[in-house]
């Protein structure tokens, strides 16, 4: 395996190794025969899973059906053969055996799609070669480990630095934690994750939904390596003042897919099952912190080439994953010093979102992976805290430092599940666009960092936007305005008007949401008996308690129908505006009887260059005048009323 962290220590043994075929991936050309229906997937999937796909309008088809049975059974009657997993989305078997006799009745089988393919070595050495270490020591260095204010839920202790890069307190301290979403974490094993007080949170609100060992065939994940217990602190510690993780209240799937003693391609077919399985229990989001390019036997090698997001085992999972509605979150890799300097699989898939390592103060990490994948996409994604990250340290639990891209995928891992927690409405790929979108570098993308470091609050907001509808319209001398936004009493609103004849906006009502966190519907009359008639903009501004405030959306509406005479003895006024002027002139006419009108505009030396006739009936009315596209000058507007001389105007065009 390559644990995507910072090699420090390296360890290697004198003693021989054989690369003894053992393991095989059997590729099958169908799913014939299948005893499953489409029309009836609550026989291979959960209510959550199924849910998920009818929430985002995602079709279950032939890749969701499980592998035919009698194949399975066929193949594990050739011979001495052991049914180590399958997938249903590549369609494949994965078996152990040393009986040749067995690999060749398979190979006859007609179900069978060409040649079984060797993907597992039988390595004889007592210890891994070239195995890396996780890269621990003191917590301290880059970041600021003081707790955060008085408003903030959590006290962050010494992660407060990983957390508060991204904002992401904002979406904690708004009630968004994990609660109700569920993560899998698949990695190398989560050593002594039942006993480290790091985790008792978990543990006690029984947030540990289920464990596999697709390694070792059971479901005890405890005693293996601790790898995977480091990436899912970052997460999920839950030590006030203390550490605290990214998604504290998510639940979690932990799946042992890496074999740490070894480095083989099943593996990756390791992880294809376990995505499966997560799939089908309904898992929102995976959280994967391992890497694939060179293997125990070189003749397994991927190449450059194969970093496509579309050749390995690994990424073409990845890829099924994100049809499913999942979000994989990845870590890039740590060979950005190294001879392969580039990503590996599946952090090349093109359907997750791949996070590269940085430091608290925003540097970049050497050894986090560069991009692009090999057919020139962006990768990195984004990038989050893995120089000098807080994980848990596997002999008490408490809080200690690590390097590595592994560290960075986790934490951006649980801050992705808070975001989609406040938008379930959305669907993956929407969510992973919103965190590009909110990088520091969306404008000018690198290979280090992708789009950049994201901000948790700048996607929430952009979430929001997505949502949000308005509508805006004058009806019976009213301008009915109505909008509908997510949010609870944190949420304010400032309704803005600008008159035509008005140089600025003018807030017109404040009004506040009611209620939990949900969808609302406000609405506002704004009156306009009072107002002349012409061309009104409105806008509206939004503030979640002192945290932001942004502009949702404006709408321009023409009041052009009036309500009716002016009252008797009403002033008569000619009103133009504005002066200087860019785009439109407006000129407000209020009359008690009905009239002609006719407006003039002329050049300084007298030469009629626009002019307009109406008749007009009592009452007020609005005439935009275009002026756009004139060359910038000084002009004049006259206004005759029934062939008479009312006003005549400078004018200056800019």
């Amino acid at each position: 395996m390559k644990k995507l962290i910072l090699l420090l220590l390296v360890f290697t043994t004198t003693a021989s190794i054989s690369f003894s075929q053992t393991r095989y991936i059997v590729k099958l050309k169908d799913k014939a025969g299948t005893p499953f229906s489409i029309s009836s997937p609550g026989a291979y999937l959960t209510a959550r899973s199924i849910a998920r796909r009818t929430r985002y309008n995602i079709a279950i088809d032939s890749t969701d059906l499980p592998i035919t049975p009698r194949y399975i059974d066929s193949i594990r009657l050739a011979g001495a053969v052991t049914i180590l997993n399958v997938s249903k989305w590549l369609n494949q078997v994965c078996i152990q055996t040393s009986d040749a006799t067995a690999i060749t009745k398979i190979n006859s089988f007609t179900f069978v799609s060409g040649t079984i393919v060797p993907v597992g070595s039988r390595t004889q050495a007592a210890t891994a070669v070239n195995k890396q270490l996780d890269a621990q020591g003191t917590a301290s260095g880059n970041g600021t480990f003081s707790p955060l204010g008085t408003n903030d839920f959590y006290n962050y202790g010494q992660s407060y630095g990983q957390v508060h890069l991204h904002s992401a307190e904002f979406l904690h301290n708004h009630g968004f934690r994990g609660q109700g979403m569920q993560l899998a974490v698949l990695d190398a094993g989560f050593y002594h994750y039942l006993s480290l007080p790091t985790f008792d949170s978990i543990r006690n609100n029984g947030q540990v939904l289920g464990t596999w060992d697709f390694v070792a065939g059971n479901a005890s994940v405890d005693e293996d390596d601790s790898h995977g217990m480091d990436c899912l602190s970052t997460i999920a510690a839950n030590l006030p003042g203390t550490f605290v993780g990214t998604a504290p209240k998510t639940s979690f799937y932990l799946f042992r897919t890496e074999d740490a003693a070894t480095e083989n391609p099943v593996e990756e077919q390791n992880w294809a099952a376990g995505a499966e399985r997560a799939d089908s229990l309904g898992v929102d989001v995976f959280s994967t912190s391992l890497g694939y390019t060179t293997f125990d036997n070189p003749a397994y090698n991927h190449t450059y080439a194969d970093m496509n997001g579309n050749t390995t085992i690994m990424a073409k999972a990845c890829d099924y994953a994100a049809k499913k509605g999942i979000i994989s979150v990845l870590a890039a890799g740590n060979d950005g010093t190294s001879a392969w300097h580039y990503i590996s699989t599946a952090a090349d898939a093109d359907s997750g979102l791949t996070v590269g390592a940085v430091a608290t103060n925003r540097q970049v990490a050497n050894f986090s992976s560069y991009g692009p994948t090999s057919d020139g996409q962006i990768k990195p994604d984004v990038a989050a805290t893995g120089l000098g990250a807080i994980i848990a340290n596997p002999s008490n639990g408490q809080p200690t430092s690590g390097n590595g891209t592994s560290f960075a995928c986790p934490n951006m891992a649980g801050i992705t599940t808070c975001l989609w927690q406040a938008f379930p409405e959305v669907n993956n790929m929407d969510v992973i666009d919103a965190l590009r979108k909110s990088g520091d570098r969306y404008t000018t993308p690198d290979d280090r960092t992708g789009y950049g470091i994201p901000d948790a609050k700048n996607a929430y907001v952009r979430l929001l936007k997505k949502l949000y509808t308005q509508t805006i319209a004058v009806n019976n001398c009213k301008t009915n305005i109505q909008f509908n936004i997510k949010g609870d009493t944190s949420a304010r609103f400032v309704i803005e008007r600008k008159l035509a004849t008005e140089a600025g906006f003018s807030a017109i009502a404040n009004l506040q949401a009611s209620g939990t966190y949900a969808a609302k519907t406000i609405t506002y009359d704004d009156d306009l008996s009072a107002i002349a008639l012409q061309t009104i903009r409105y806008r509206i501004k939004m503030s979640i308690s002192a945290d932001t405030t942004f502009y949702l959306d404006s709408a321009t509406v023409n009041y052009n129908t009036s309500c009716g005479n002016p009252p008797p003895g009403a002033t008569e006024k000619i009103t133009i505006g504005p002066n200087p002027v860019k785009d439109n002139l407006f000129i407000n006419i209020v009359r008690n009887n009905a009239v002609s009108v006719k407006i003039v505009l002329n050049t300084t030396a007298g030469q009629k260059i626009y002019s307009l006739e109406n008749q007009q009936p009592a009452g007020t009315q609005i005439y935009t005048i275009p002026v756009k596209g004139l060359a910038r000058a000084v002009y004049y507007i006259t206004v005759f009323i029934n062939d008479k001389k009312e006003v005549t105007k400078k004018l200056l065009l800019l």
